[in-house]
């Protein structure tokens, strides 16, 4: 859309119809839906009869033979191996990530004027997905080299997210530049991937697995640096933009409401006593933070649309008869679409306010029997490994900003519209096409 407001005009559509409806391309039948007893069918109570289909064909080229373009038992496999990772990883203090958070709130230091903190939450989890996942951050490479990874990485991940929306059409989209990216994202992997390796065969396993653990770990199950080099670059893809666009669009709404980001500014006072040295004992201490981050990722999903496609001849459980609550038949490869983002917003879950930023919503029972209405980490077998590990992320990093910046606003004069009705780039994520700019002085 011209005006970036695609989700927006769907949601125009979307409102008359029935939470579940058909939809033809090119003759074919398949099916769409924001109905959470449909989604719990699809990624949970029915698993086994939904597959990947076009998805696969369609991220290959970038992701490769990583988790995201696999079925099976290729993804379950692949889901034990990454699953130990990530409770390892859940458990490290927050030292790790605190040199990362330091670096991006300083980043700032002595601003005079309008700064965009968007490329700055970007840097941030590249930073520290990189440290993760490859041992040391992308940074060490030097400035030019960082900036060549995070273009051919954001090249080849807004184009990968074209292909998704082609379906079986991905084909239709395939390009020098676009091959180049992988290529140069595969390239800069297997630099990693390389340095470990060497470090396992000069150092031995024991101190290789200190500095590399992720991957040397990943080595150990698989036995080949190529479906290492697949996983690293399928979750750095899921822990880089996810992340970091939890982090700007919450800054964005909460300079929109100065009386929450007032609120949040007292807990962290409260909950720190004005220190830096944050703990998870802090951010356990921070409900407020905690539910603006909910929030958050209610009316900003960072996977807003996804699809499957019926791998057998199955059924859900509303979509049929006249008044659209009977079951619905979905044949043997039918694909069926479905919006967490319009999901989200659906009143009679969250009712009348449904399109407005209320983190006090998740503050009482009023939410406690949401269920599959909320799935922002997605959900069932497929749930993010990784959602513990943002939403600490995400929260150490939002809460360090608001407290080094006790004049942080919306800048004067900046125009200010309904919820959802902001300009948004739309790839495998959702941004704000504006950025998210802010006053700290």
């Amino acid at each position: 859309m011209r005006q970036k407001r695609l989700f927006a005009v769907q949601a125009q559509f979307l409102e008359p119809l029935d939470a579940t409806c058909d939809n033809y391309l090119f003759g074919l039948q398949g099916f769409f839906t924001t109905d959470p007893k449909n989604l719990e069918y699809i990624n949970n109570t029915k698993f086994e009869d939904f597959e990947l289909g076009s998805r696969r064909l369609g991220c290959l080229p970038f992701l490769g033979d990583g988790i995201f373009c696999q079925d099976g038992p290729a993804w379950k496999h692949s889901r034990d191996i990454l699953k130990r990772q990530f409770m390892r990883v859940q458990y490290n203090d927050l030292s790790t990530l605190e040199p990362f958070v330091e670096s991006f709130v300083s980043s700032f230091a002595g601003a005079k004027s309008v700064v965009d903190i968007q490329p700055a939450c970007f840097n941030f989890t590249l930073s520290t997905t990189t440290a993760l996942l490859f041992g040391e951050p992308v940074d060490d490479l030097g400035v030019e080299k960082t900036k060549d990874f995070a273009y051919h990485f954001d090249y080849a991940s807004e184009k990968t997210a074209l292909r998704l929306r082609l379906s079986d059409l991905h084909f239709l989209h395939i390009s020098r530049t676009f091959t180049k990216s992988c290529d140069a994202v595969r390239a800069y992997a297997d630099y990693f991937v390389g340095k470990a390796m060497r470090a396992r065969t000069e150092l031995g396993e024991k101190e290789a697995f200190a500095k590399y653990p992720f991957i040397i770990d990943l080595y150990e199950q698989v036995g080949n640096a190529q479906k290492v080099r697949d996983q690293l670059i399928n979750v750095l893809l899921a822990g880089r933009d996810t992340t970091a666009c939890t982090m700007s669009w919450a800054i964005f709404m909460l300079v929109r409401h100065p009386e929450k980001l007032a609120r949040l500014r007292a807990e962290i006072y409260e909950a720190t006593d004005g220190k830096t040295n944050f703990t998870r004992g802090h951010l356990q201490r921070m409900p407020y933070l905690a539910a603006v981050i909910k929030e958050t990722l209610r009316l900003y999903p960072q996977i807003p649309i996804n699809n499957r496609n019926a791998s057998r001849t199955t059924w859900l459980p509303r979509g049929g008869g006249a008044d659209g609550l009977q079951p619905i038949m979905i044949r043997k490869g039918q694909g069926i679409g479905y919006s967490t983002y319009h999901m989200h917003r659906r009143k009679e879950y969250y009712g009348e306010d449904a399109e407005d930023f209320r983190p006090e919503r998740w503050l009482t029972d009023e939410l406690v029997n949401i269920g599959s209405a909320y799935v922002p980490f997605h959900s069932g077998p497929r749930i993010c490994l990784g959602k513990d590990f943002a939403f600490t992320e995400s929260s150490y990093a939002i809460a360090r900003f608001v407290q080094a910046y006790p004049n942080l606003r919306l800048p004067a004069g900046t125009k200010v519209v309904p919820v959802g009705q902001e300009p948004q780039n739309l790839t495998i994520v959702v941004s704000s096409a504006e950025g998210c700019k802010v006053s700290l002085d």
